[in-house]
This record gives C-alpha cells, sequence and structure tokens, in this order.
C-alpha cells in the first residue's frame, strides 16, 4: 500500500466506527424501538463496528512488516464477523412477519449454511487450502477462495428470497429498508469472492446497514406515533367511562346526608373521594405505566367511596404481598368498579369483592374477584364495559394479558398477567 492508500484507508475505517458508534448510542435510547428492536439493532450495529475494528488492525498488520505473522489470524477474525452478519436479517425478518424463529426452515437453513461455511474456515486454517501465508510472512488468497465465501452469498440470497416471499407481511417502509441492504450487501459479497477489497465491503455494508435502519426506524416511530395517540384515546375514553355522573352525585349527595349523621365519617368519605378524582386526573395525564401501588391506592379510594354508600353491603377484601411492578394507570381501579357495578344482587345479599396480587412463574398475576350475579359471555356490553380498552392497554404498554370469566362458586373472576421485567 501506498502512503496516501494507507491514509485513506484509516479515514475511511475511522468515518465508519464513528458512524457505527452514533448509530449504536442511537438505538440503544430511542424511545420509538421497542426492546427487541432496540436489542436487535444495537447488537448488528456493534458487529459491525467489531468487523471494522478487524479490519483496521488488518491495514496495520499489512503495513508494519513486523506484524505480519499475524496475518491470517486478523483475517480469521474478520471472517468470523463477517459471517456472522450475513444470518442476522433472518432474525429481523422473521420477528417482523411474526414467525416462530425456532421452528423456520429459512432460519435452519441460514444456520447450517454458516456452519459449513465455519468448517470451510477451519479447514481452510489447518490445510491453507482457501487462503494462507506468503513467503513475506504476509496472508495471500489461495485459488480455492471463492468456494470459502460461497456459503456466505448463499445465505445473502436465501435472505432477499425470504423477504420477496414474505413481502405482503411486511410494511412498506421495512421491506424497503431490508431490500436496499440486501442487495447491495449481496452484490458485495460476489464481489469479495474474486476481489480483496476489504474497506470497499465494509464501507458499502455500512452504508446499506444505515439506509436500512433509516427506513426501518422511521417505520417504527410511525407505528410510535400511532400508539401513543391510540394510548391517549384510549385513556380519554376510559376516564369518561370512570366519570359517571351518577356515580358523582350519588357520592355528594351521601356526604350530604353524613355531614348530620356521622360528621366524621363525612370529613372520611370526603378525603377518600378527593383522593379518587386526584388519581384519576393523575391517570389521564399519565403516558408511562406506574407502579402497581398507586394503582392499589386508587382502587382502595373507589372502594372506601362505594362502601360508604352501601355499608354493609359491600366486603372487601385485599390480599396484596406482591406489588414490586407496574401497570398501565387505570388498569386496577376500573375493575373493581366494575365488579362493584356489575355484582350488586337483587336480593340485597352483600357483595364480596376480592383483589390478589401475587408473583408467579408467569411473572406479576392480578385477580379480581366478586361473588356476584356471574360472568354473562353474552358481549361486552353485559359486562365487562371498558375491559377491552384494558386489554388493549395492557398489551401495548407491558406486553400484559387480560383474561375474564365465572369464578368457582359463582360470580366474576378477572386476572391480569404482567410479564416479569428481565
Amino acid at each position: 500500500m501506498t502512503d496516501w492508500t494507507v491514509l485513506a484507508s484509516f479515514s475511511v475505517c475511522g468515518a465508519l466506527l464513528a458512524m457505527m458508534a452514533i448509530s449504536i448510542a442511537f438505538s440503544a435510547f430511542m424511545p420509538a424501538l421497542d426492546r427487541w428492536n432496540r436489542g436487535y439493532f444495537v447488537t448488528f450495529f456493534s458487529l459491525l463496528f467489531l468487523y471494522v475494528i478487524v479490519i483496521v488492525f488488518d491495514v496495520i498488520v499489512y503495513t508494519v512488516p513486523a506484524l505480519a505473522n499475524m496475518g491470517s489470524a486478523v483475517a480469521i477474525a474478520e471472517y468470523l464477523f463477517f459471517s456472522v452478519l450475513t444470518p442476522m436479517p433472518i432474525f429481523f425478518l422473521l420477528h417482523k412477519c411474526g414467525e416462530e424463529i425456532r421452528r423456520s426452515a429459512l432460519m435452519r437453513a441460514g444456520l447450517t449454511l454458516w456452519g459449513i461455511f465455519c468448517v470451510l474456515l477451519i479447514v481452510g486454517r489447518i490445510t491453507d487450502a482457501f487462503y494462507g501465508v506468503a513467503p513475506d510472512g504476509q496472508y495471500v488468497r489461495r485459488p480455492l477462495f471463492p468456494l470459502l465465501i460461497a456459503p456466505l452469498a448463499a445465505i445473502m440470497l436465501l435472505n432477499i428470497a425470504g423477504l420477496i416471499k414474505r413481502r405482503k407481511k411486511l410494511s412498506k417502509r421495512s421491506f424497503i429498508g431490508l431490500l436496499v441492504y440486501l442487495l447491495p450487501t449481496a452484490l458485495m459479497i460476489i464481489v469479495y469472492m474474486f476481489v480483496a477489497a476489504d474497506i470497499v465491503v465494509a464501507l458499502w455494508m455500512v452504508l446499506s446497514a444505515l439506509t436500512m435502519y433509516g427506513f426501518i426506524h422511521t417505520d417504527s416511530v410511525a407505528q410510535y406515533t400511532r400508539q401513543q395517540r391510540e394510548i391517549a384515546r384510549q385513556r380519554a375514553d376510559i376516564m369518561v367511562l370512570q366519570m359517571r355522573p351518577h356515580f358523582i352525585c350519588n357520592t355528594m349527595m351521601s356526604i350530604y346526608y353524613l355531614c348530620d349523621r356521622d360528621p366524621q365519617k363525612a370529613k372520611q368519605v370526603t378525603l377518600d373521594f378527593t383522593d379518587y378524582l386526584r388519581r384519576n386526573f393523575n391517570a389521564v395525564s399519565c403516558e408511562n405505566v406506574i407502579p402497581f401501588t398507586d394503582e392499589l391506592e386508587h382502587a382502595r379510594a373507589y372502594l372506601a367511596v362505594e362502601q360508604a354508600q352501601f355499608e354493609d353491603g359491600l366486603l372487601v377484601r385485599f390480599d396484596t404481598p406482591h406489588t414490586a411492578f407496574r401497570l398501565p394507570p387505570l388498569t386496577l381501579q376500573p375493575l373493581v368498579e366494575n365488579a362493584v357495578k356489575h355484582g350488586m344482587k337483587a336480593t340485597g345479599e352483600p357483595l364480596h369483592v376480592y383483589v390478589t396480587a401475587r408473583q408467579t412463574d408467569r411473572g406479576s398475576e392480578i385477580t379480581v374477584e366478586d361473588d356476584g350475579v356471574g360472568f354473562s359471555p353474552a358481549g361486552d356490553g353485559a359486562r365487562p364495559g371498558a375491559l377491552a380498552n384494558i386489554r388493549q392497554r395492557l398489551s401495548q404498554m407491558c406486553g400484559g394479558t387480560l383474561e375474564i370469566g365465572p369464578r368457582e362458586g359463582g360470580g366474576t373472576r378477572v386476572k391480569i398477567t404482567i410479564p416479569s421485567a428481565e
């Protein structure tokens, strides 16, 4: 290499490392990316970063004769980092399409080809069939070198075929982004089979990866914006459901009559009702998940107000030893309100409401049970009310689920499961 070629090589590698470092930081902290996508792109750009670092060592070894004996080892490291990048788009594609990665024939084929490459790499190290060391100590390619790279080219072509087959399952931006990365990269790998152009290949891959990330990130931002708008709309909807005019009127009338009959209790009900209203307003303005203890106190404030009206007609029991988790606002309180609203018996018998929170192997589990009139599967209008709203917010904000069904012994049972954050 001439001096200007060496300078240009180091300059290009330095620019690529800077771009990868920025991309890693950008991927790690952008809120529009969910946890899986964030982890994927941080890993992907980190591998690209390490790949470029190895190329820098390759240039150093090539320009410093005293280090020539390290050429073969550096080349193997370069091939390994380079090869790991080739099946990675398969993971992203299958995840985007909602397919099971472990059971995918596409994934198995890609990993099989990558395994063949690793075997050939070991064989080349032992026999010098694909690469070796020249008399001057420098690393050189052998005539069978294209055979070593062929499995990686096949993986890229497999990526392209899998992408085209699943194009209808992807958004337009995601499809274009993956295609923009896969086509140029596949072409450069085929060229690399016959031409030693390590830095050009790295430059091409980095630029293609950044273009892909741009398309996919804008798609994620658009989806994130839609979700935030939907969550905001749902909070407004559930607020309307929660603030029932007759409940407010009944509460105020209860306080009015208690002022003469039991002033101390009237003060307590006023405090409970104020706490309930304050927590409702705070929940509407909250955009993220909140501690379960906040939602638990919201439910307690509501039930305290209702118990002031129904007295011995409403009996509540809390059993919540596990509280160290988070959930969307307005999750537990609407469930206990739903139990009171729909569970009261025409016979006048007391209604029992049970609230429990447990830690299980699946995560955090909340149950709200009542021994009221019982669950009717006829439809949302018969019983669940805001349950569909809660179910959707649980899924979007923390990956949780909600199940509703009859309670053993009569009444209704609602169970929420929130996966552990780890």
